[in-house]
């Protein structure tokens, strides 16, 4: 039966600044390098391999998956990078404070642009330092002004059915290294969580979250592995 380990990238250093990040590229911290070091060594403990994988373009979601696969004895591994798995585009937000934002704005606007389904943040300027165009690694794409969960979801899911169901079909093993809102969506679509309730969902820096499937694709079991006792 087919294996799917979906873990969100170690601690960023905006994570650690309580920034948000979205689409800016943010290297990861001890502490985060320490949690992908770990979650690899604990796969490799609980008897978990891989035949491919998948990140996103972002560095500190690549960097986790470096690091898990090294600690596994798997930097041999295919790895497939695509756009499609980035962090939610948090618009004008990016870069800012998540508290002082909060006391610039108020509290109930900063909960809707964070905490909606549907509504986006405001756009990013024009003269922001934060744009990314230029960038090679996103040449020819359609870069976002800002997105919202659902329009997140709208590019994660059909890259989803796409490139990495046929690998779960064929019955191999996959591990996905990507962002809180990427893997929201995985986890939407696979938990068959609803709209209202998919926001709420939080998942934690460099933990492994294991899904069994059945041939079909069905969910037999979903966890954490940390808090799974071993066999």
């Amino acid at each position: 039966m087919p294996t799917l380990v979906l873990l969100r990238h170690g601690q960023s250093q905006w994570n650690l600044e309580n920034r948000f990040t979205g689409w800016w590229d943010v290297g990861l911290t001890d502490k985060g390098r320490a949690e992908a070091v770990a979650a690899g060594e604990l796969l490799a403990a609980r008897g978990f391999d891989f035949d491919c994988c998948f990140t996103s373009l972002q560095s500190r979601a690549i960097r986790t998956l470096d690091l898990v696969l090294e600690a596994m004895d798997r930097s041999w591994l295919p790895v497939t990078k695509d756009w499609h798995l980035n962090e939610r585009h948090y618009g004008g937000l990016t870069g800012l404070n998540k508290a002082e934002t909060i006391a610039k704005v108020g509290e109930e606007q900063v909960k809707i642009w964070r905490r909606s389904f549907d509504i986006p943040p405001p756009q990013l300027d024009e003269d922001s330092p934060y744009r990314i165009r230029g960038d090679r690694r996103y040449a020819g794409i359609d870069i976002p002004h800002s997105e919202s969960l659902k329009m997140t979801i709208e590019r994660v899911l059909p890259y989803y059915e796409a490139a990495i169901v046929p690998a779960l079909r064929a019955g191999q093993r996959v591990i996905i290294s990507a962002h809180g809102n990427s893997l929201r969506a995985l986890e939407k679509h696979l938990s068959n969580i609803a709209d209202a309730d998919i926001v709420g969902l939080e998942i934690p820096t460099g933990q492994p979250i294991i899904y069994e499937l059945a041939d079909d694709l069905s969910v037999t079991d979903r966890y954490y592995l940390s808090e799974r006792t071993a066999a």
